[in-house]
Parts: structure tokens; C-alpha cells; sequence
């Protein structure tokens, strides 16, 4: 369940501190109590942060929070009980405290899940557009934040003061305690009502979405990129807000999940999430667009094919040869649109029933930033960048698992010194914990490895000493594509990276973690025709490191100059250009398919279609930003 050895103790502790309790106030024995009560809270507070699977199961089997926090309290109750006597007046107060107490945390509890329920139920929320309802400032996180119980540990006051009462022969500190505690709890009830009153306007769900259609329309949004995933997905949607920026028509992001709204870059569009398949279905500002971008295969994706006026294109995030880039599930779309030939060619020998026709080249207009030279500092600098697990495991997508500590080991071990880049997957670990672990265990290897410093040679001839700074990057910053204009070579798996990689010239190495044969490998995955391969024993990797230095021979240079136009299309027109047009194109397909339905939504447009420079739908005004609107952080 967990291996953390902090987290075995604080489970251990957690189990086993409320026995003891209850042994030290029947005994009763006042300095053990104390000293097991302040284990017990300190046990609490990390397993709820490193262990917390445990914690849910003991929610399943009836030895929930709650009730361990009553169990220490009727501890402390039996403790006064025990010391002072029940006919003490402070063992009434302590009594009558605590069970008070459980009231007033009640009802702040209840005021703050309906506080965070209009918030979570909003029918829409915005970025970039005027006119919308604003949100009021939120609350303090200590007030609606139930996930680290913090209201529940206002028990503190009684409870310790209990127990120091019992070491000191007086029951005034619990009794005292138990004021205290109830006075910060009604403070904080009080504190949500303000809160509560300011947002009565957001209840209005109609008007809402009337407010947002009506100021979206008035943009008339021709394009829309479309999404849905999980909070690790937001690189797939990321990724295309650049380029649609940069195109002749009006385009509009749309999500479905209220955590990607924050998750999601920065952009100049207008950004609107609808959580319900209902309200997506009947929002009419979406009337005017006449094509869908979908980065990814999910199921939500239904819901926008549903809706009829719009062209369908996958776009996806990112040509590899691994199976996800020629699902099946793609055929569902009117069209598909990949990078160069190697795409086109991909779907075709799948036969997954996507036309031929329906495939369109457009190339990878985020690359527009690649670099082709290499970052020429005095030592050079190499990147892993492993993929994730995949949904199973005959795959043999990652390299992490088997590979990938050991590559990192090789990498620090080099001489000269080489700097290392490790850039995993946002998805690493998702569904694997072989891979997490192993993921962890490069994170130790790069954190325990000091700057090293190189006697690395410098174009003069000159030769100094030069610091070396590894790093590991587990976030959005830097993005990918920074880190191959900071890299010499890659070091990779199967996946969309070595397409996009290829387009900076740059030598590459390829994982063959199943052990194929060579000829068998580059076969099956055209993209490593001009990469080198690693096998599990890393026997390769010495060669391929000798020929990044002065003088070495890159025996793929010219074999990747070649493969780059295959995977990512000619040069020119550039990838902007290309991808441009296309809109353009599906744009015009839209519009003649409609007329001949006879729809008559092209008098929608206007004048305006195809127009540049129209003004975004900007401003400071949102109606929320995912997970921020739901802990009420506006």
C-alpha cells in the first residue's frame, strides 16, 4: 500500500496512539497521555499526507476521522474524569465544551460545503471575456478547506488542556481549552456568512449562461479547440493555444472539467468551460463555428460531435509511433490531421478506417521555437525524456521501469562530465508504481549528485573549469521544447517527443526496452530510422556519448535530415503557414457543406469570415478558474 517508512510509522502511530490514550486516562497516568496526545495529533497530520490510502481505509471500516478525534476526546473526558472527578465543575465545562463544540463545527462544515457547492455547480466558468459575473473575493482556505481537517483540530484546546490539567491537578485548563475552541469555531461560521451572501448572484444558472452566450456571440467564434482529461492532460490542450492564436480565424477554447480552466497556459483567447453535456449541447454562441479541434480521444468528446454546423478534426498532441496515434476511435471524425507523410502513412497501414482523403498534412506548427543548434556551452548536456507507462504492459512503452535509473547513473558517470536533463512524462506513474518508484529514485540520484565541475574546452582552445547544474524537471517550467534547445542529444522512448525532437537536427537515442531485433524495431517504428538505439544493457551508449565530443562521428546526421521531412512535412511553407491554411481549408469545407444542407449558417458570418485582427473577448471579469473557483481562490 505504502513503502514510505515515515508514513508505516504515522499509520502505526494512528492505530495504536488511541489505545493507549484510553489506557493512560483509565490508569490514569497524566504525563503519558500528554505525551501520547500530542503523538497522536502529529500522526494524524502525516498520515493524512503521506499514507493517505490508509487513511480512507480506515474510513471503510468504521475508523474514520470523526471518530478517532471523539475517541481521544472521551479519552481526555475520562482522564478529568479520573483526576479531578465527575463532581468537579471543570469536568462539566470540559463536557459540555466538546459536545458543544461538535454544533458549531457542524454548522461551519455545512456552510462551507454549500459555499463550495454554488461554486462546484457553476454552469460556467470563463477566462477572457467581458461581462460575465465576477466572483467575490474567497474565504480564507482554513474555512472551506475540508480536505486537511483543520476545523476538527480546534479539539487541541481541550483536549491538551486537559491533559496538562491532569499533570497539574486542576481541571481549569480543559474547561478554558474548550472556550477557547468554541470561540475560534464560532468565529469561523460567522466568518463564511458574509461570503455566503456575496454569492447568491451565482445561484442564477440561467442567467449565467445567457450572460456568457450572449457575450461569446457577439465574438463569433469560428474555430474551436475542444477538451476534456484529467488534470495531468493539460500539456495536450497547452500545447495548441500558440498556434490558434496565430491563425486568420476567431478561435475559441472550450473544456469540460473545471480544474483544467486553471491548469490550462496562458492565452490571449477566450476560454469557457462548460461542465454539463446538457448546457454544452444548447449553447448557441457556439452557432457560428464551423470546425471542432480535438487534441485528444475521450470519451466527452461525444458530446461536442454532437452538435451539427461543425467540422470535426483530430488534431491530437503529438505524431509517435506508438498505438495511440492511430486509434480506431479517430475515424469517428470527419478529419484527420497530422504532421508530415509518416502520419498519413501510419493510419493507412493500420487500416483502422480512416480514408485516406479524409488525412490532411499540415506539420507541427508548435515547433516554430526548435532550435537547431545546440546551447554551445563548454561541456555537453543530455536529455531524458522517458514516456509514460501506457495503459498496459506488453507494450513496453516506458524505459523508466528497467532502464531509466540506470541510464541516469551512466549519464553522471560519463567523462567529461556531461549535464543532465530529466523531462518524464506528465503521466508517469499514473497507472504504474513500478514507475513512480522508479521515477522517485532518479529524483534522489539527480538531488544527491552535487554540481560536478568539467575541464571542458572552449572554441579558443582555452581550457577552464565549468559548473554543471543537473536538473530535473517535474512541472510545466521549463516547456519541453526549452529544454531540447538546452540539450546536445536526447535520450527518449517511443513516443510523439522524437518527432518533434527531430525537427532541431539533433542526434537522438532511442529505448528498445522489449529487446527486438534491430531491423524488427525500425520497422515497426520508422521514427527511430535515424536515432540511435539503447538496449536494456546500455552497451551503446559509451559510442553514442564519444560522438558528441570534438571530433566525433554522427554517422545519422544526414539520415535525419531525411526522416525530418517524412515525420514533419517541407520546410516550406513553414508549419504556421501550413496549419493555417488548413483551418482556412476546413473552414470552406464547413460552410459548402452547410449551404448544401441548405442550414443557411453561413449568413452568420458575414463579412467578417475569415477576418484578422479581430479584438479577442478579453477582460479581467471570469466566472471562476476550475479548481480555484471550487476553494473559492478567484
Amino acid at each position: 500500500m505504502t513503502r514510505d517508512p515515515r508514513a508505516l510509522m504515522a499509520c502505526a502511530a494512528v492505530v495504536g496512539s488511541y489505545p493507549l490514550l484510553v489506557i493512560a486516562a483509565l490508569w490514569p497516568l497524566p504525563w503519558l497521555f500528554l505525551a501520547v496526545c500530542a503523538l497522536s495529533y502529529a500522526a494524524e497530520i502525516t498520515a493524512a499526507r503521506r499514507a493517505r490510502r490508509v487513511v480512507d481505509l480506515l474510513s471503510r471500516v468504521r475508523l474514520g476521522v470523526a471518530l478517532r478525534f471523539m475517541m481521544r476526546e472521551t479519552a481526555a473526558i475520562l482522564l478529568v474524569a479520573r483526576t479531578a472527578g465527575t463532581d468537579s465543575p471543570w469536568f462539566t465545562l470540559l463536557v459540555l465544551g466538546l459536545f458543544t463544540l461538535h454544533g458549531v463545527r457542524a454548522l461551519q462544515a455545512w456552510l462551507a460545503i454549500t459555499y463550495s457547492r454554488v461554486l462546484n455547480q457553476l454552469p460556467v466558468l470563463t477566462r477572457n471575456i467581458d461581462g460575465v459575473v465576477r466572483l467575490p473575493p474567497p474565504p480564507s482556505a482554513v474555512l472551506v478547506d475540508h480536505g486537511s481537517m483543520r476545523m476538527l483540530y480546534l479539539d487541541m484546546f481541550p483536549v491538551g488542556g486537559a491533559a496538562l490539567g491532569a499533570v497539574l491537578g486542576t481541571g481549569l485548563p480543559g474547561a478554558g481549552g474548550a472556550v477557547v475552541a468554541l470561540g475560534l469555531g464560532a468565529a469561523g461560521a460567522i466568518g463564511l456568512l458574509p461570503h455566503l451572501r456575496r454569492i447568491q448572484p451565482l445561484k442564477n444558472r440561467r442567467g449565467m449562461l445567457k450572460t456568457v452566450n450572449r457575450r461569446l456571440a457577439r465574438y463569433g467564434p469560428e474555430v474551436v479547440l475542444y477538451f476534456s482529461g484529467p488534470n495531468d492532460s493539460a500539456y495536450q490542450v497547452t500545447m495548441w493555444l500558440r498556434p490558434l492564436e496565430r491563425i486568420d480565424r476567431r478561435a475559441v477554447v472550450v473544456l469540460r472539467e473545471r480544474n483544467m480552466l486553471r491548469l490550462l497556459g496562458e492565452t490571449s483567447l477566450p476560454v469557457v468551460c462548460i461542465p454539463s453535456a446538457a448546457d454544452l449541447m444548447s449553447f448557441g454562441a457556439l452557432d457560428s463555428a464551423r470546425v471542432c479541434l480535438y487534441p485528444s480521444n475521450v470519451g466527452k468528446n461525444i458530446h461536442m460531435l454532437r452538435i451539427r454546423g461543425m467540422r470535426s478534426v483530430f488534431v491530437g498532441h503529438g505524431d509517435s509511433d506508438k498505438e495511440a496515434s492511430f486509434n480506431p476511435f479517430t475515424k469517428v471524425y470527419d478529419e484527420v490531421w497530422v504532421a508530415g507523410q509518416a502520419g498519413r502513412d501510419r493510419y493507412l497501414r493500420a487500416r483502422v478506417g480512416v480514408c485516406d482523403e479524409d488525412i490532411h498534412e499540415v506539420g507541427r506548427p508548435q515547433l516554430t521555437g526548435v532550435r537547431t543548434t545546440g546551447p554551445g556551452l563548454p561541456y555537453r548536456t543530455v536529455l531524458y525524456a522517458p514516456t509514460w507507462e501506457g495503459w498496459t504492459d506488453d507494450l513496453f512503452h516506458t524505459s523508466i521501469i528497467t532502464m531509466g535509473p540506470p541510464i541516469v547513473r551512466a549519464l553522471l558517470a560519463h567523462s567529461p562530465a556531461l549535464r543532465v536533463i530529466y523531462k518524464p512524462h506528465p503521466l508517469t506513474g499514473y497507472r504504474n508504481l513500478a514507475a513512480r518508484r522508479a521515477h522517485e529514485e532518479i529524483l534522489a540520484i539527480l538531488e544527491g549528485t552535487e554540481l560536478s565541475r568539467s575541464i571542458a574546452r572552449h572554441p579558443a582552445g582555452a581550457v577552464r573549469a565549468e559548473p554543471i547544474g543537473h536538473l530535473a524537471v517535474t512541472g510545466s517550467e521549463p516547456p519541453l521544447y526549452d529544454c531540447f534547445n538546452q540539450a546536445d542529444l536526447m535520450v527518449t522512448d517511443i513516443s510523439s517527443v522524437v518527432a518533434d525532437f527531430i525537427a532541431s537536427g539533433k542526434p537522438y537515442v532511442v529505448t528498445n526496452v522489449a529487446g527486438l531485433p534491430e531491423r524488427t524495431f525500425r520497422e515497426r517504428y520508422p521514427s527511430t530510422e535515424a536515432g540511435y538505439l539503447l538496449t536494456r544493457d546500455l552497451g551503446e551508449l559509451p559510442a553514442v556519448l564519444a560522438a558528441l565530443e570534438q571530433g566525433g562521428e554522427d554517422v545519422l546526421a544526414a539520415t535525419r535530415h531525411k526522416l525530418k521531412s517524412y515525420l514533419l512535412g517541407p520546410d516550406h511553407p513553414d508549419a504556421m503557414t501550413r496549419f493555417n491554411d488548413a483551418v482556412n481549408a476546413a473552414c470552406g469545407r464547413a460552410e459548402r457543406g452547410a449551404d448544401t444542407a441548405g442550414s443557411g449558417v453561413t449568413a452568420a458570418h458575414g463579412a467578417d469570415t475569415g477576418r484578422t485582427g479581430v479584438a479577442p473577448v478579453r477582460g479581467d471579469d471570469t466566472a471562476g478558474t476550475g479548481a480555484a473557483a471550487a476553494r473559492g481562490e478567484g
